[in-house]
């Protein structure tokens, strides 16, 4: 099992970028909820422990990890609204969020690192794509363990608004209990009317 390391960055940093921020969003599958990109600037000489993909680690492990993130690095979050994903795709609006978290440092980084096999198109800053750049990437790690932290927060609280749906616990993932609770409860104003669970719900015959 490969776990991410500093590598890219460095071969980055040889052609002379020094401020190098990976970028990860964490949000794409759930049915409700917004998507939220993160943008994290590491610091190469004092690098947490035990970076890993977001998902690889227990809740525990990334709440201690941000911790020590918030310490040691620069970081930016972003999100991009439920609206946004319904108006344009899933795709475009995690784009988006991915563009604002990196609008959102200060000072910008000058290279970027983005997980996935796409630069989104408002990018202005030299950047590469990684495909499942969270197992290659502590940069990119970084950010999928500060997005997943904060979107799953966000979930929770949300769920104590709408209770039912178990986003405490699924996140806004289609589980049992969220497409259940679809049916029963129906359609909240966080739910993406774009996706084709909670589409057909709306246009039931």
């Amino acid at each position: 099992m490969t776990t991410p390391d500093y590598e890219i960055e460095n071969a980055a940093a040889a052609r002379g970028f020094l401020r190098i921020a990976g970028v990860d969003e964490v949000g794409r599958g759930p049915l409700a909820g917004p998507v939220v990109a993160a943008a994290v600037v590491l610091n190469p000489s004092d690098i947490p422990d035990g970076l890993n993909d977001s998902k690889k680690l227990t809740a525990k492990r990334r709440a201690a990890l941000e911790a020590a993130l918030r310490e040691k690095a620069e970081i930016a979050i972003a999100e991009a609204s439920v609206a946004e994903i319904d108006e344009h795709n899933i795709l475009r609006a995690s784009h988006l969020a991915m563009e604002r978290a990196v609008a959102a440092l200060d000072p910008p980084p000058d290279y970027l690192l983005i997980d996935g096999n796409m630069i989104p198109r408002g990018l202005t800053i030299p950047a590469r794509a990684v495909v499942k750049g969270d197992a290659h990437s502590v940069s990119i790690a970084a950010a999928s363990i500060v997005a997943k932290n904060w979107r799953d927060q966000l979930m929770v609280d949300l769920a104590q608004q709408h209770p039912g749906y178990g986003w405490e616990t699924n996140a806004g993932y289609p589980s049992k209990q969220h497409k259940d609770a679809l049916q029963n409860l129906g359609v909240t104003p966080h739910h993406r009317r774009s996706f084709k669970p909670v589409h057909n719900i709306l246009y039931q015959e």
